[in-house]
């Protein structure tokens, strides 16, 4: 049973709240506490949509501006099928229920006035869309041999990709090219182009060939194909 006992708290959740006559927008949950720094209040954000969707991985991003500060729980995979607009819509309002649950808003349209605690976001990561593809049959499977941390320490400079398949219309298909540096977020290629590293979910490599899903909700199997040539050493 959800405990509704903090002063001011509210019995509804957030989508539940509406504003009154004057234009009035006044919540506060439950589970709201007062001097929680971003790194404390992320934490017990992270936790409780933990136990309170158990089948879904998240990934917690904080980042404060001039405005205030700000809360993201990126979905990195979950069992319902998040193609549909309206599936998605509904899941991220769910999802934000409960990091609201966290926070407090007062608010007027009309005077355009807004205050809160935090803002929050629910989002889709890239790595929802690569296991969305794989349940549904992903195209050019590359078995999962060498894990992304162990290809950014084997890849060097001077080893070349091949785009041997992508997307329609892509740029680069059937072109190789030379890596000029290995950085820790990306490759820089040759002709002033880099590649940027996926999450580990999202890349598969065999030794020969490196699979990056880069699905979205309209393609969800979308992805980039390249065969690693490796340098030899003279």
């Amino acid at each position: 049973m959800t405990d509704y006992s903090a002063p001011g708290a509210s019995a509804r959740l957030y989508s539940q709240t509406n504003h009154d006559e004057r234009g009035n927008f006044h919540y506060q949950g439950d589970l709201y506490r007062a001097g929680d720094n971003l790194a404390t209040l992320a934490a017990r954000i992270e936790g409780h949509l933990k136990a309170k969707f158990p089948a879904t991985s998240f990934a917690i991003r904080t980042e404060k501006f001039a405005g205030g500060r700000k809360i993201t729980a990126e979905i990195l995979d979950t069992p319902t099928d998040l193609t549909p607009r309206d599936a998605q819509n509904s899941f991220f309002v769910e999802v934000r229920d409960q990091m609201e649950r966290f926070g407090f808003t007062r608010s007027n349209l009309l005077q355009d006035f807004h205050t809160c605690s935090f803002y929050c976001e629910a989002c889709i990561s890239q790595a929802y869309w690569a296991a969305q593809a794989a349940r549904c049959g992903a195209k050019n499977p590359v078995q999962a041999k060498v894990t992304l941390a162990a290809f950014k320490k084997q890849v060097r400079a001077g080893d070349r990709l091949k785009l041997i398949d992508a997307p329609a219309g892509h740029r680069a298909l059937g072109t190789t090219r030379a890596i000029a540096q290995v950085r820790s977020g990306d490759m820089i290629l040759e002709g002033r182009s880099y590649l940027t590293f996926p999450r580990a979910s999202a890349f598969a490599c065999d030794g020969k060939f490196v699979r990056i899903s880069i699905g979205s909700e309209y393609d969800p199997g979308a992805h980039l194909l390249y065969e690693w040539l490796r340098h030899q050493a003279v």
